[in-house]
């Protein structure tokens, strides 16, 4: 097939060695502009454009896909069966969508219509969910809601993070695309509209995501601590300055244990933060802020936190 490729992190790259060393014709790769990168500020490469130059295809970083005639004019002449769409990072207009005769097909990482939008990977985990998976859905004109080609679903384990589960999900994203795209050519792949009263949303990540509300259970925030990295992790605020969580994990409180959410609890050399529910969170590794990252043995010994004193 000939083929046009949208994308942009390293997410895409596995769908676009694959759909390479499946022998299909990529006529081009559409990515987005070098970005600042770092303390010095110097132009970083998205993954996908690193990887299409190792494949020798052409390269395209418009600053815009909407109002870009030059743009347009050069995918008109290259007439695609398809276009392939995966974490571009932009919405697909709809002179785009109308372009190839099989449409514009996208990878999803999650299973539609849960988590559209585009953080769906870190907010399946941060909403405690014990599975997730890949849609392949032709894209229309809305947010995620074009109807679905192929589903997949794989677990998400007790310790997975969102660094940890996207590998596995972008990979699987390229096995399902070479399986659907001949059957697509073919015209034997049906789309199914999606039920829209079952959508949830996946925004993208901000810093106030990252803040813990201690009227959360410890393992609501534990999730969301394994969701939002590697940023905007989970911080709350301790003698008036941030206080970054880097690694914890649920325990177990006795049973007639009773105390107020958002406080320190210590036990010997073992930190907690006390949550809703009567719940405990151990504190495993973390940082002040304008400090390195501590364990809760250093923490204690520098900061000597007393029971009960507050957080947030």
């Amino acid at each position: 097939m000939k083929l046009v490729f949208c994308g942009t992190p390293q997410f895409a790259v596995p769908t676009l060695d694959a759909l390479a060393a499946a022998g299909h014709d990529i006529q081009l790769v559409v990515t987005q502009p070098d970005r600042p990168s770092g303390r010095g500020g110097q132009l970083s490469s998205p993954a996908v454009k690193q990887a299409a130059a190792k494949l020798g295809l052409a390269i395209v970083q418009p600053q815009t896909l909407k109002k870009n005639p030059e743009f347009q004019e050069q995918l008109k002449r290259l007439g695609p069966d398809a276009i392939i769409v995966v974490a571009y990072g932009r919405i697909i207009p709809p002179w785009m969508l109308n372009l190839p005769n099989l449409g514009n097909i996208n990878v999803h990482a999650s299973l539609l219509p849960k988590f559209r939008g585009a953080a769906p990977v870190q907010w399946a985990i941060a909403r405690g969910e014990t599975f997730t998976g890949i849609t392949i859905m032709r894209l229309d004109e809305g947010l995620d809601t074009g109807p679905i080609l192929l589903q997949r679903r794989i677990p998400i384990t007790a310790d997975d993070t969102a660094p940890s589960l996207a590998p596995r999900l972008a990979e699987l994203g390229a096995q399902l695309m070479l399986e659907a795209l001949p059957q697509i050519a073919g015209k034997t792949l049906k789309g199914v509209p999606q039920d829209d009263s079952q959508a949830t949303l996946a925004p993208l990540l901000t810093k106030e995501d990252g803040l813990i509300n201690f009227a959360w259970s410890a393992d609501e925030i534990h999730n969301r601590l394994r969701g939002f990295q590697p940023w905007p992790g989970a911080y709350t605020r301790f003698r008036g300055r941030q206080l970054q969580l880097i690694s914890a994990r649920p325990a177990t409180a006795s049973s007639d244990a009773s105390f107020a959410s958002g406080n320190f609890l210590r036990r010997g050399n073992q930190l907690f933060f006390t949550c809703a529910g009567s719940t405990l969170l151990e504190v495993l590794e973390l940082q002040p802020a304008g400090k390195q990252r501590m364990t809760a043995k250093q923490f204690l010994s520098g900061y000597r936190p007393v029971n009960g004193e507050a957080l947030g």
